[in-house]
């Protein structure tokens, strides 16, 4: 049951960093668009939801590592 758990929060892990860089990019498209500045809010945008992303990684993963090293202790 473990290693179905473990691979539902990696498929959660892979839609968050998709849909974080998704929804920068079309932020950036919007922003560019009503402003008339391309590229400059895409090249924001994408960048913004690049660091969710990292940050979004680092947060769910953070207590899988913490319980691994738990379990490494006992």
């Amino acid at each position: 049951m473990r290693k179905w758990q473990a691979a539902l929060n990696i498929i959660g892990i892979g839609w968050f960093i998709g849909l974080s860089i998704l929804l920068g990019l079309m932020g950036g498209l919007w922003l560019d668009n009503t402003l008339n500045t391309q590229p400059l809010f895409i090249i924001i945008g994408l960048l913004f939801g690049f660091i969710i992303a990292i940050f979004g990684i680092y947060k769910m993963l953070l207590p899988l590592l913490k319980n691994k090293e738990s379990k490494e202790d006992t």
